[in-house]
């Protein structure tokens, strides 16, 4: 059974209580009504089958696998371009980008010769598109027009780049590089990279907190999250999750984030304004790993990479409603309309 365990710090034997005491609820719902509409429901959800080159689609309201989509090799990854309108999937060993529409799944199209697009992001002002070469230890940076993307440089970094993260002036993106467990900035507008950090093991998912305060990275070869002054290039804080610390999502309401604990089967919550863990969701099935929230901030669906499956969680209790199994080695996730990133 799924479990939510609080810090001791707020006395709450519930899930509910907690989420009743902190006000999340509440401040997601005004959050997300500013933003889109709450009667919009997701119907489709997309999972990457990373170890099968395939996409599994969901009837969301029925929690069914209704087709299995083949598309480029090792599909680890997923963003919607600037405008919403198209969905992209980067196969790493495909060497390309398939396109897809965002609501129903049906693929549109592909950009061919994007070079081993394990992450990518686009940056905040639309500018740059950054495809992180995992396999091939570089950074390809792109100009970027929606899905027009033209190569401006390559650039060499240390060992297994992973994750991206922006400035929200979208001059500098950050990398980390799991395998030199190193943290990168580069600088985007002379596509160089201006300096590089020291973090813990294998660092993975990164998340720039409000206002541009500080980094937080998934540290997936031990069991904290490690907060990064990136301004003054040092560690402030190491918040212990659980083994795999690895990947976030936002809760939606400028203040909570979620991350994903892949070795010790958990997601934890963070308070981003105190940078500290406010409880975990145990009991899951093996490998969360990505994650997405519907509009109305009451579901989180996970990745379940390890198992094969992807776990749907109420949040409000905090509870596994189900199950649903799907390809190899499921990565990303996505569906629209869903709540905010910021």
């Amino acid at each position: 059974m799924l479990t939510f365990i609080a810090s001791t710090r707020f006395g709450a034997n519930s899930a509910l209580a907690i989420f009743v005491l902190l006000g999340l609820h509440q401040a997601v719902s005004a959050q997300i009504s500013a933003t889109s509409d709450l009667k919009a429901e997701p119907k489709i959800a997309i999972v990457l089958n990373s170890g099968e080159a395939t996409v599994s689609l969901i009837d969301m309201p029925t929690r069914k696998v209704i087709k299995t989509v083949p598309v480029g090799k090792e599909p680890h990854h997923l963003m919607l371009t600037p405008d919403q309108r198209t969905l992209l999937v980067a196969n790493a060993a495909g060497n390309d980008l398939t396109l897809m529409n965002p609501v129903s799944g049906e693929l549109i199209g592909k950009i061919p010769d994007i070079i081993d697009p394990y992450q990518i992001g686009y940056s905040p002002n639309h500018k740059w598109f950054i495809a992180n070469g995992n396999r091939l230890d570089r950074v390809d940076v792109y100009s970027a027009q929606g899905v027009d993307l033209k190569l401006t440089k390559s650039i060499k970094l240390g060992k297994t780049p992973s994750h991206v993260a922006f400035t929200a002036d979208s001059k500098t993106a950050f990398i980390t590089l799991q395998d030199s467990n190193e943290l990168a900035a580069i600088d985007l507008d002379t596509q160089t990279v201006t300096w590089k950090i020291p973090t813990g093991k294998v660092p993975a998912g990164l998340w720039m907190t409000p206002g541009d305060q500080y980094l937080l990275i998934g540290i997936t070869g031990e069991d904290y999250v490690q907060v990064i002054d990136w301004k003054n290039r040092k560690e402030v804080k190491r918040i212990t999750t659980g083994k795999g610390a690895h990947n976030f999502r936002p809760l939606g309401d400028k203040k909570h984030v979620f991350l994903s604990n892949r070795i010790a089967s958990t997601i934890s919550l963070i308070n981003m304004q105190t940078l500290e863990k406010l409880g975990d969701i145990t009991g899951l099935p093996a490998g969360p790993d990505d994650m997405e929230i519907t509009p109305d901030g009451k579901t989180l669906w996970v990745t379940l990479r390890f198992s094969k499956k992807v776990g749907v969680i109420d949040i409000p209790s905090m509870k596994l409603v189900t199950v649903i199994p799907v390809g190899k080695s499921p990565h990303g996730v996505f569906f629209t309309p869903r709540a905010s990133w910021e």
